[in-house]
């Protein structure tokens, strides 16, 4: 049995997977948060101790860089995930660790039409190349490059390449950060993270006074994001600054979609995936997000080919995780 895990910047999926199940039918899965757990051993040996199964391998998906199976710092978590160390410690035969983002990337091409949501439908060509943009607790990306008869992934720590403003008001943001942080990425704007940052600036920005319900829901919240996504989906309780932020982080994600369509050469398609997206789905269908990402002035047109779908699935970076976990069992696994 195989071992696969999510570990992401907030909470982490694990599920439980054979070659015979394949990598899109997990035995058994749990999601715990992060928080909670003072490191991921702990949160392996609670689930292996409640599911008990011998499980004989594992692979985890990390938000983080990952070179050569040294031991990772989470991006947005104070934990170092060390291989070796996992499978000395919870007696595991062979423990292997990917990029988060890869792991969603490889399991894209098979998810069923129901797991995404189409955005544009574009021109996709054959084997063309296909990058994932995945906005959570910090921003993800990765690209597929089609060779040998199927899709490899490919990690990518682009999320944390400047942020390059399109715009007076966004050139502001950029000086409005900058006065937190040395460097300024496309990870702190369009991120978990970077949505307070915007509806702080624009409130500064433009001397807004917050409505009194809004000022209180978010000094009680311990995570403001929701409280800021669900005022400005709220049509009983109109919240205009919400509204104002989450179109800006909308439209500067889109551009940095467009971004990636042009670093990968993605023909295939772009991929957004992240648990923000999936939520704010109506919103950004509205949004200027498709305008923001076709705006590259000599090469709009090209980007414009370029088909773009939301991932609903949001199991999709375990799913993926098994995917490559499987193939240490068979050489070889493709999803169905």
């Amino acid at each position: 049995m195989l071992l696969a895990g999510d570990v992401g910047g907030t909470k982490t999926i694990l599920g439980v997977f054979t070659p015979e199940s394949g990598p899109l039918h997990a035995l058994t899965e749990a999601t715990f948060e992060n928080a909670r757990y003072p490191d991921l051993e702990t949160i392996v040996r609670q689930f292996l101790g409640s599911v008990k199964m011998p499980v004989e391998r594992a692979c985890f998906g990390i938000a983080g860089p990952v070179v050569a199976g040294r031991p990772t710092a989470i991006t947005n978590l104070p934990w170092v995930i060390d291989g070796e160390r996992l499978r000395s410690e919870l007696d595991i035969a062979a423990v292997s660790l990917v990029n988060d983002l890869a792991a969603t990337a490889r399991a894209i091409p098979s998810l069923p039409p129901g797991d995404l949501r189409v955005l544009s439908k574009g021109e996709a060509a054959p084997g063309g190349n296909i990058g994932v943009v995945a906005p959570g607790t910090g921003l993800g990306e990765a690209f597929l490059v089609w060779s040998d008869q199927r899709y490899r992934e490919y990690a990518s720590e682009g999320g944390h390449a400047d942020f390059a403003p399109n715009n007076i008001l966004e050139i502001e943001l950029l000086r409005f950060l900058l006065e937190k942080y040395e460097h300024v990425s496309y990870d702190n704007v369009c991120s978990g993270q970077g949505l307070p940052d915007i509806y702080r600036f624009l409130r500064d920005r433009n001397n807004e006074e917050e409505p009194p319900w809004l000022a209180e829901e978010l000094a009680a919240a311990p995570d403001v994001v929701p409280v800021i996504v669900n005022a400005a989906l709220d049509s009983g309780r109109y919240c205009g600054l919400c509204v104002k932020t989450l179109s800006l982080f909308l439209a500067i994600l889109g551009a940095e979609a467009g971004n990636l369509a042009l670093r990968v050469l993605a023909t295939g398609g772009i991929y957004v995936a992240g648990g923000i997206v999936p939520r704010i789905l109506p919103f950004l269908e509205k949004s200027g997000f498709m305008e923001a990402f076709r705006r590259k002035g000599r090469f709009s047109d090209f980007v414009g080919r370029a088909p773009v779908s939301v991932v609903l699935n949001p199991r999709a970076a375990l799913l993926g995780a098994a995917g490559i976990g499987l193939e240490s069992y068979r050489g070889h696994h493709d999803f169905p």
